[in-house]
């Protein structure tokens, strides 16, 4: 390998366009419906909860938007992010293979969300917006939601899906430390919180009823937004940024991936990471591409749920979207990767699944907790849960290259560390001993 293990691209060079994929679909994708009339939703019936440059944002067909010169200001406390050879790993797997990894825990909160946060607080704050309410499932958004918030002078109100409110305390620490009002969802604060807590007063929640709480609350004033830290096409859109650098730092090393992988939720981090790599391949530069997206076996909405039109949260307050949903009322497991524990998968990324463009996997926690162990103790770094499903499937392909011998570039994105998740790990390694 080159002498140089870690490949940093000079703050100069940072992007200054989010690519829009949308643009390069050959097939249209569905648009969204108004949840009480079922027709195309249009800008007005998302003016209660979002700022018209997001609205825009969500249904332009423009190829590249320009990141706002402030946003990019704040990119550049942690941007551009290091694109890492794990050449450990690879070692210990004795392997031909060649797997890089885009480091987003490099970022203030550890995790790929303040690409989005710092810009979905400006346009709020540019459109006079003095709140901004949300959900968040291991915290990870909501720590990114709350710095951005506190940057643009914004208050910050969070419903965290109670099983990670519980699970993680230090990640409701982050978030109240910049000022942000955190609540374990479903609470009896809001109609949606009561009416499943009536139903069941053990709710361990879940990112559906989270987001009707936030909604719901969002809707009482004029002066507050909602915002999201996945699924719609415009968090897609500022997250690309990781992949437009990740471009440039490959082109660097002379190299180029034959397989890009990021797990996947709602499906920010690997939208952010594999989108640009895409565009290469939708327009047949790149036809034989492989991209992989890597969900929790117990909340497979890519592999095991059904492309057709759902709500985004459990209540029915969103418009109806197509995506690949396990039900809007589906509650997951309590499995420790919190991020990941969403019932529908992102309509871009949906619509390209559907297409054949992207392929999916789903694996069990417990091989991949196994897999996020072996990746720290080569590379030194902790994945955050969700970030270690796409740790796991890289080491799967490989292993598959030593198998058949073929010396092909693995490319995945670690979009989180796990420095805040180490109960989980302790569990994950008491359970080994038992």
């Amino acid at each position: 390998m080159s002498s140089n293990k870690i490949v940093f691209l000079e703050q100069s060079k940072m992007p200054t366009h989010y690519y829009n994929i949308a643009a390069d679909m050959k097939e249209p994708m569905a648009p969204p419906l108004h949840p009480g009339t079922k027709e195309p939703a249009g800008p007005g019936d998302l003016s209660a909860i979002f700022p018209m440059d997001l609205i825009m944002q969500e249904v332009t067909q423009e190829r590249f938007i320009e990141i706002p010169d402030e946003v990019r200001d704040l990119y550049r406390i942690s941007r551009p992010t290091p694109l890492v050879r794990a050449a450990n790993l690879e070692n210990i797997l004795d392997t031909p293979a060649k797997i890089y990894f885009k480091y987003e825990g490099a970022n203030p909160t550890g995790s790929h969300k303040t690409n989005t946060s710092y810009a979905q607080a400006y346009y709020n704050k540019k459109a006079g917006i003095k709140k901004l309410v949300t959900e968040t499932g291991a915290g990870q958004w909501g720590s990114a939601l709350a710095m951005a918030c506190k940057h643009f002078g914004l208050e910050c109100e969070i419903f965290m899906v109670k099983v990670s409110y519980n699970q993680k305390p230090y990640r409701r620490t982050f978030m109240k430390l910049f000022d942000a009002t955190v609540h374990a969802s479903p609470t009896e604060i809001t109609n949606a919180g009561r009416n499943v807590l009536a139903k069941d007063p053990d709710s361990p929640g879940s990112l559906g009823i989270a987001i009707s709480e936030a909604i719901e609350m969002a809707v009482q004033r004029d002066d507050t937004n909602y915002s999201l830290g996945s699924v719609l096409n415009h968090v897609m859109l500022h997250q690309t940024i990781i992949g437009e650098e990740t471009r440039m730092q490959m082109e660097m090393v002379g190299e180029y991936p034959d397989i890009v992988i990021g797990c996947a939720g709602g499906g920010s981090n690997f939208a952010g990471l594999s989108f640009p790599f895409l565009r290469d391949k939708l327009t047949g530069i790149k036809k034989d591409l492989e991209v992989i997206a890597v969900e929790p076996a117990s909340c497979p909405s890519l592999t095991k749920g059904k492309f057709e039109y759902d709500f985004g949260d459990e209540a029915g307050m969103t418009p109806l979207i197509k995506m690949y949903t396990l039900g809007h009322d589906f509650i997951p497991p309590k499995i420790h990767a919190g991020g990941l524990r969403y019932h529908g998968m992102a309509p871009t990324i949906s619509h390209l699944y559907h297409h054949g463009a992207i392929s999916a996997k789903a694996y069990e926690q417990n091989e991949v907790f196994a897999a996020a162990q072996l990746f720290a103790q080569q590379e030194g770094i902790v994945p955050a849960p969700e970030s270690s499903h796409a740790v796991k499937e890289a080491i799967v392909q490989a292993l598959q290259c030593k198998e058949t011998g073929k010396a092909k570039t693995i490319l995945f994105n670690l979009s989180g560390n796990g420095f805040l998740d180490l109960g989980s790990y302790e569990m994950y390694l008491s359970n080994q001993l038992d």
